[in-house]
Parts: C-alpha cells; sequence; structure tokens
C-alpha cells in the first residue's frame, strides 16, 4: 500500500516557481510556467493571481478552485 503524498508548505520563490515541502520531508522548488493549461488555470498566468496560492489540507489551491494533484508536483523536476 501506497503511503499518502501531500504539501505541507509551499512559499513563492520568483516567476513561477513555488517552494515545496512534502509531508516525507522531500523539499524541492518547481517552476509551474509551462504547467498552466487549461481554462481555471488560465488566470494564474497573470503573475498577481499565481502568486496567491495557499496550502489546502493536501496541496496547493488559489481562490478560483485550481489546484495541482501533490503526486503531479511531486514528479516535477527540480529548478
Amino acid at each position: 500500500m501506497e503511503d499518502l503524498l501531500w504539501v505541507t508548505d509551499a512559499k513563492y520563490v520568483d516567476g513561477y516557481k513555488i517552494a515545496l515541502t512534502f509531508n516525507d520531508g522531500i523539499q524541492k522548488v518547481v517552476d509551474l510556467e509551462n504547467h498552466l493549461s487549461g481554462k481555471i488555470f488560465e488566470p494564474l498566468k497573470e503573475k498577481d493571481n499565481f502568486m496567491k496560492f495557499f496550502v489546502s489540507d493536501w496541496t496547493i489551491e488559489w481562490d478560483n478552485g485550481a489546484d495541482l494533484a501533490p503526486e503531479y508536483l511531486y514528479s516535477l523536476p527540480t529548478t
């Protein structure tokens, strides 16, 4: 059985980069600039909107309802 993965902390770095900490202690900086496709992510292409993320119970979310699965974020390369 796989352990559940979730984001425990997230801080804005610059551009579209976010420093993430996961519940297994792994820390990484991911660049989401090329991962903001689809109608719900369109407003996040404006940096002012992108920067307003928060950590929910399990991942990062934005006020418009956009979120990214923690497993997806975990799989992204570190920048």
